[in-house]
């Protein structure tokens, strides 16, 4: 493995650009990972939650991955994200990112099925195998998987297994504990101060792609246990880091992208667009997010 570790520092979970006709825009989503990449991002998750995964075909899928890949300069990392309902699947797509020149990857539990203790273990040995350092996540609205901080242990057995993108921040200091080789990310934007002032050394983030600037800073800022400086830069933005833990969350990204002159696009379903209602909550959050960049 590199001396380097390319799943720390700020890592934009990057979503998937569809022309009016919901047809991939492999242009937009190129020019959006240099962008990122510009602003001070260390890395880009494609095919993620957010890169709304489950709804493009397997020749989409992979040929995301390539352009990302292909767009990126010299130093941005691509970790993309190889959920799928089984280890056969996870593997696959682990392998298609190895192939496009990947640096890791991003594995959820199975999708979609409550596996056990052994079956979860096995699931990511698999993944695992292709040789490309294995994020582990468990996201509570995708996969059933309860990844408990014992479960986390037996899987972190494995070699290759190299961190834990971790959602709960009452979890986070058991996890040390029990896997102290493990890398501790962030896994909810809205938990970032928290969880990286408690030790955890990256941020696979959303609102990263409308901010990266401000979120970069604040990473900074938290990474460096400056509370005087980011604690009101965190209260300012928190409003616009809660959509990461809603329903909407891809919807309100895109709007939120679109309102600061980058391409956010459609949604494709069952995704559809805001209510008015949700729309003007989104404008109002990012308002106030925009402040601390006007102030600062």
């Amino acid at each position: 493995m590199a001396a380097t570790r390319p799943w720390q520092g700020v890592i934009a979970a990057v979503p998937t650009p569809f022309r009016a006709d919901l047809s991939v825009d492999y242009d937009r989503l190129q020019e959006h990972v240099r962008w990122l990449a510009e602003e001070g991002c260390q890395g880009v998750t494609p095919c993620g939650s957010l890169g709304e995964y489950r709804s493009l075909s397997d020749g989409e899928r992979a040929d995301v991955v390539r352009a990302v890949v292909e767009a990126v300069p010299s130093g941005c990392a691509v970790v993309p994200g190889v959920g799928g309902y089984g280890s056969r699947q996870a593997r696959h797509w682990a392998e298609q990112a190895r192939a496009a020149g990947a640096q890791a990857v991003l594995a959820p539990p199975p999708i979609g099925y409550p596996g056990g203790a052994a079956e979860v273990v096995a699931h990511y040995r698999e993944v695992a195998a292709v040789g490309l350092p294995v994020v582990v996540y468990a996201d509570p609205a995708e996969t059933p998987v309860d990844l408990t901080p014992e479960l986390l242990a037996r899987v972190a057995e494995t070699d290759g297994v190299v961190a834990v993108r971790e959602r709960d921040v009452r979890r986070l200091h058991h996890v040390r504990d029990l896997c102290p080789h493990l890398d501790v990310l962030v896994g909810a934007d809205d938990l970032l101060l928290e969880s990286t002032v408690c030790g955890a050394t990256g941020w696979i983030g959303h609102c990263a792609n409308v901010l990266p600037r401000l979120c970069r800073r604040l990473q900074r800022l938290c990474a460096a246990r400056d509370l005087a400086a980011a604690l009101p830069l965190y209260a300012q933005l928190h409003p616009l880091l809660r959509w990461d833990s809603r329903p909407e969350v891809v919807q309100a990204v895109k709007l939120a992208m679109g309102l600061v002159g980058r391409y956010g696009g459609p949604c494709r379903p069952p995704r559809g667009p805001l209510p008015p209602e949700t729309e003007a909550r989104v404008q109002r959050d990012l308002r106030r997010a925009l402040r601390a960049t006007a102030d600062g």
